[in-house]
């Protein structure tokens, strides 16, 4: 029995984006399935390094977070995009790789595994197109997660040199119970720039009952949404998987067609702020949205960006007054702000304190959405701390303002934390203790 995400994904000819290292990030999923994707692969994650984390609610970003002993962040994701995301990793051992999917498995769609990867980093340890020699491995490995979890499984491969042992080995992936197999048209020892086998995947999508996803068509034929339609139709594949044509312009899934690379950049920057992306994840994605535009002088400046900060000045995003706040506090060292929102039961209209370095600061606006109210009361906190609000007013952006102090550059550091701020342009009153100002939200 297919679930449904994955029926949805291989009957209905929906589109994916596909995991690329240090592209599958959760900015760049959400943006993806803005734009029109169905489903979206984080990067692939290798078990020995996931299999040491623990699951951490981040109450600041509402996301969950895989933590590792040294406290980085090996994994992230959101409620927007659990019922789309699709957890990918890197696995020589069946027991260890069951043992990441149950970490993870209530907090994703599914669980592939990438045995399609030719870099080193994979096939070192025997993972990657490495697996695609050990047959017996492939089905132990897959086995034992489609017995072992209630999420679909999946795998993705690439092409043998010859095509009859490629269709066997694909109708023995067929018989471990997996929901589709994703079919990269390349041999491992191919790179991008050589043609990708469209004639084989059709193959093997003809010579199998499963799903097939067809991959690697973005160099030749995926340059707007158009060719994804023509991809899936020269390998008569049940859906598509976009890999880079999607990362260097995301809108690539836009029925309505491609937008410019600027709006995309700026789209990009404000998830890559809200959800804390670190700086070199961020530097990579941009570069390669801008491919050509490198070498202009904006382009240098990025590719030359050793921070969050010096990216924000190339590319000033809209920041919230909850995201200036809450870089101010890392600057200082200080905990994180503490927001306690409350519903008043006469109206549901809703009021926020925040605390910050053991004072509350509270505002007089009470409004039916918690973002705003949060967002004003943000702003008394700042204006006490005698900060830069960075309000959203028309023409006004934090980025333009000097700074007198340092800390006041926060705004332009490596930010995170909320939602933008509903413009409805209506004036409210906000007060801390004897401070009344005025502001548009």
């Amino acid at each position: 029995m297919i679930d449904q995400t994955v029926s949805r994904l291989c009957y209905r000819n929906k589109m994916i984006l596909a995991p690329m290292v240090r592209v599958g990030t959760l900015p760049m999923r959400l943006l993806a399935l803005d734009y029109g994707a169905d489903i979206v692969y984080c990067e692939e994650l290798i078990d020995l390094k996931m299999i040491q984390c623990k699951r951490v609610v981040n109450e600041v970003l509402d996301t969950i977070d895989y933590v590792a002993s040294d406290e980085r962040v090996i994994f992230r994701t959101c409620e927007r995009e659990k019922n789309h995301v699709v957890f990918q990793m890197g696995t020589a051992d069946a027991q260890r790789a069951l043992t990441v999917a149950r970490l993870v498995e209530n907090d994703v769609a599914g669980i592939d595994v990438n045995m399609g990867c030719p870099k080193e980093y994979s096939t070192k340890g025997g993972m990657g197109v490495a697996l695609l020699s050990n047959p017996d491995k492939i089905e132990a490995i897959l086995s034992t997660l489609v017995k072992g979890i209630t999420k679909p499984v999946t795998c993705k491969i690439r092409i043998l040199p010859s095509l009859e042992d490629t269709i066997q080995l694909v109708k023995r992936i067929e018989r471990t119970g997996v929901a589709a197999v994703a079919v990269h048209g390349r041999r491992k020892e191919e790179r991008p720039q050589h043609p990708v086998h469209c004639d084989i995947i059709k193959a093997i999508s003809e010579a199998v009952s499963i799903p097939v996803i067809a991959n690697g068509g973005s160099q030749e034929i995926i340059k707007e949404y158009a060719g994804i339609e023509e991809f899936r139709q020269l390998t008569n594949a049940s859906s598509v998987m976009v890999a880079r044509a999607a990362m260097w312009n995301p809108s690539i899934f836009r029925r309505e067609g491609l937008l410019p690379a600027e709006k995309v950049l700026k789209e990009y920057l404000s998830y890559a702020i809200k959800y804390d992306s670190h700086y070199s994840n961020t530097k990579y994605c941009l570069c390669q949205m801008l491919r050509e535009k490198l070498e202009s002088a904006q382009g240098k400046k990025l590719h030359a960006a050793q921070s969050n900060e010096e990216i924000w000045r190339e590319y000033p995003p809209q920041i919230t007054p909850k995201m200036i706040l809450l870089e101010w506090c890392r600057k200082q060292k200080l905990p994180q702000p503490v927001y306690v929102t409350v519903q008043r039961p006469s109206d549901r209209l809703f009021n926020s304190v925040v605390t910050v370095a053991d004072k509350n600061y509270s505002s007089s606006c009470w409004d039916k959405t918690k973002k705003v109210v949060e967002q004003s009361t943000a702003i008394v906190c700042l204006r006490s701390l005698g900060l830069s609000d960075g309000r959203l007013c028309e023409g006004e952006n934090p980025f333009t303002h000097k700074r007198k102090r340092d800390e006041e550059h926060a705004s332009n550091t490596e930010s995170t934390g909320s939602t933008s701020l509903d413009t409805n342009k209506k004036k409210q009153s906000i007060t801390d203790e004897n401070m009344t100002t005025d502001f548009r939200l």
